[in-house]
């Protein structure tokens, strides 16, 4: 915001400068001399004020890792030492699902803990039955790269955008020839694409990302805006709301190595963590909300507690050199599940920092992953244009 402001006013300033050297008939007087300097030290002055505020932000930055690297005093890994490594895992693949003509960039769950909404490159959403793999609703979408959708608590609407810039919420009904495109509500516009979707714990409100670097609350009846979240500098390339029954908490990860925890009431970012050294594709709340995991184009996963206000975990193999895209917990919270873009699934000791097993069966990248609201399976979708159900 600093450097628009800054670029504005040396547009108007130049400006003024401008009219006043070629419509003035005495350029060389003294008076006309005096407001042309003035109008050069006034320019000149946003500029100091933004090189004076970014070092007081870097100066007050560098104090906070300082007070934080004071009080850390232990890894988690070493606090775990004495809690018993967790047996053999094995988890196969039980379902595939099968539909989409593109890769798959997006899935939710139903709180039916049956249904399952994916969206697709292809411009599809779908609606899945994962008992018996069948498909119960589609919507074509007049964009491609569907790249954000999500399921209503109540189970009676479905949300979903991406290179339209919009959010679309698509009410179902049990009649699963009725046309849904027909009943499409667009709740949200932002100025670039949508990359993330949420509804918070009504069908009422819904959080969107996007890639014009802001996040956002919306009214779905209405479609007004209730709410805009700015601190990001890059891309917004994902969201999680906290699992509190207020959820007035969310978190979000983007292109600028950063991930945000804001408040919903104020619109402020009240934690932020800058520990990852490439893109955060994917951010996820501990099943407590006092953490939450995020995952990175760096190759690794890292968790943060928001009590002790750092990264304490770090989960990473030196034989794995590829992006983590999507990462999700357990219902216990004890594993920690994350697709990465060399196709495979690697499952994660969270309290050990251990590699617990390693899932083969996507043909291409593993770009979502999703755990069922039980915790009995979970639901991964990859660019091999299907998903697949573990148990």
């Amino acid at each position: 915001i600093i450097q628009i402001n800054f670029i504005i006013t040396c547009f108007i300033y130049i400006y003024i400068i401008f009219i006043l050297v070629l419509s003035s008939p005495h350029q060389n007087t003294p008076r006309h001399r005096e407001i042309l300097c003035f109008l050069v030290e006034m320019a000149a002055q946003p500029s100091d004020t933004l090189a004076t505020l970014k070092t007081e932000s870097e100066t007050l930055k560098t104090k906070l890792e300082e007070e934080r690297a004071k009080l850390h005093d232990v890894e988690l890994h070493q606090v775990a030492e004495k809690i018993e490594a967790l047996g053999q895992f094995v988890m196969k693949t039980r379902r595939a699902l099968k539909g989409h003509g593109n890769k798959v960039l997006c899935l939710d769950w139903c709180k039916d803990k049956r249904r399952i909404v994916s969206s697709s490159q292809d411009g599809k959403v779908i609606v899945w039955d994962a008992f018996t793999t069948n498909k119960e609703h589609a919507v074509t979408m007049p964009c491609t790269w569907v790249m954000a959708c999500a399921y209503a608590p109540s189970g009676c609407a479905v949300a979903c955008g991406g290179l339209d810039n919009k959010c679309s919420v698509y009410p179902l009904s049990l009649d699963k020839n009725e046309n849904l495109a027909a009943k499409k509500k667009s709740v949200a516009m932002h100025t670039n694409y949508l990359s993330a979707c949420c509804f918070t714990n009504s069908d009422m409100q819904i959080l969107t990302s996007s890639g014009d670097g802001t996040c956002a609350l919306w009214d779905v009846e209405s479609g007004q805006m209730l709410q805009s979240f700015h601190g990001h500098a890059a891309d917004v390339l994902c969201l999680d709301l906290a699992p509190s029954e207020t959820g007035n908490t969310f978190v979000s990860g983007g292109c600028d190595k950063k991930s945000c925890v804001w408040d919903m009431r104020t619109g402020q970012c009240v934690q932020s963590f800058e520990t990852h050294e490439s893109d955060i594709n994917s951010v996820r709340y501990y099943p407590s909300g006092d953490a939450f995991a995020s995952g990175s184009d760096d190759a690794t996963c890292r968790l943060y507690d928001l009590r002790a206000d750092r990264e304490v975990a770090i989960y990473s193999k030196e034989s794995i050199i590829f992006g983590a895209s999507s990462v999700d917990f357990s219902l216990s919270g004890r594993l920690l599940f994350g697709g990465y873009n060399d196709y495979t699934i690697n499952v994660w000791d969270v309290l050990k920092g251990t590699r617990v097993s390693i899932l083969f069966g996507h043909e291409n990248r593993v770009s979502t992953l999703r755990v069922s609201p039980d915790g009995t399976a979970f639901c991964s979708g990859s660019w091999d244009h299907t998903l697949r159900i573990w148990a």
